[in-house]
């Protein structure tokens, strides 16, 4: 298969040129060479997306039989995308997110759970994560509506693994290797269902191949792994000797703990972990231990090749901070 990716250098577009080139197809990436290392054995088309030129240009260098597109961000960009591309490409897998859902993140969802309204200007007090949604609502619509039914729309919720820049799970890795005691949210039992990037990877490539129209949730099963099973799979990686101290959620709201920043992943709402996958997982997802996915994360860490990103930035709770929360919470536990 002659196979287009849009991106190709970061997280999970990194993780697709490899998959694809392993399973034996001819692969190009379109990307502004700025963000990491081309993969080696692709074709690299060097273009912005915002560009009329560069995606005349890219579209010259077509037939493609299939797209895979987990860089499209808004709907301009994509309704330009696809303008340009719906003449020379047999299919197209767009990796959306189930933010488009209006319950997230606080409703249970499945497959056939409303999306929000998409409207091209911003409604009056919209928030960062509403607007993010509504966005990804209006992509899907452009590719809907340019290819019908030869397109892929994947939402997934959290994806973890190598090469991850938004930085959750490193900035796990790195504050348990760090030892000590550790604030950690919520209640060790609490289920949770990240997917590793390899396996969404995996499951595109599969939708290409196949021509799976529609859409897919992509995560792991509803209770796959509980966070306490997460920050012990980080504690073995790490070879740490780390105290984790649970702290309950009213606890930490009480002390304006930021969720799923201050404390990566922590959200205690309903529908979180609460994503119904199971069309996809029918269609031949897989997924794979979380402890696998922490273990190769951390080997990955050790390379030195680590991307960052704005949003890494934002991440973590400080030492201070975490240290005059630990002490508050000694003060209301029995010892």
């Amino acid at each position: 298969m002659r196979l287009l990716i849009l991106g190709g250098t970061k997280f999970l577009g990194r993780v697709l040129a490899e998959q694809a080139l392993q399973r034996g197809h001819e692969v190009a990436t379109f990307n502004r060479g700025r963000s990491g290392d081309d993969v080696p054995g692709v074709s690299v088309i060097r273009g912005d997306r915002t560009s009329g030129q560069d995606l005349a240009a890219l579209a010259d260098a077509g037939p493609w039989d299939a797209v895979v597109d987990p860089s499209g961000m808004t709907p301009a960009m994509v309704e330009d995308t696809v303008r340009a591309l719906a003449g020379v490409a047999g299919w197209y897998v767009f990796v959306s997110t189930v933010n488009v859902y209006k319950g997230w993140p606080t409703t249970p969802l499945t497959d056939a759970s409303p999306l929000r309204e998409y409207t091209p200007e911003a409604p009056e007090g919209e928030s960062g994560l509403d607007a993010y949604g509504r966005e990804k609502v209006g992509c899907e619509r452009a590719i809907t509506s340019a290819f019908g039914e030869r397109a892929t729309i994947l939402r997934p919720s959290v994806i973890l693994g190598p090469h991850e820049y938004v930085g959750r799970l490193p900035w796990w890795l790195s504050r348990i290797r760090v030892g000590g005691r550790v604030l950690a949210p919520g209640k060790m039992t609490w289920k949770i269902q990240p997917i590793d990037v390899r396996d969404v990877a995996a499951f595109a490539l599969e939708c290409a191949e196949r021509h799976l129209t529609g859409s897919y949730n992509v995560a792991a099963p509803i209770g796959h792994a509980t966070f306490g099973e997460f920050l012990a799979a980080c504690r073995k990686a790490t070879g740490s000797t780390a105290e984790l101290v649970w702290v309950d959620d009213p606890f930490l709201r009480k002390h304006g703990v930021k969720e799923w920043t201050e404390l990566p992943i922590w959200r205690d709402y309903d529908g979180t972990w609460h994503v119904d996958a199971s069309r996809a997982h029918a269609a031949g997802l897989t997924y794979r231990p979380i402890e696998e996915t922490v273990a190769d994360t951390w080997r990955w860490l050790q390379t030195g090749a680590v991307v960052s990103s704005e949003r890494s930035a934002e991440l973590g709770i400080s030492t201070e901070r975490e240290a005059a929360i630990l002490t508050a919470w000694d003060g209301k536990t029995p010892s």
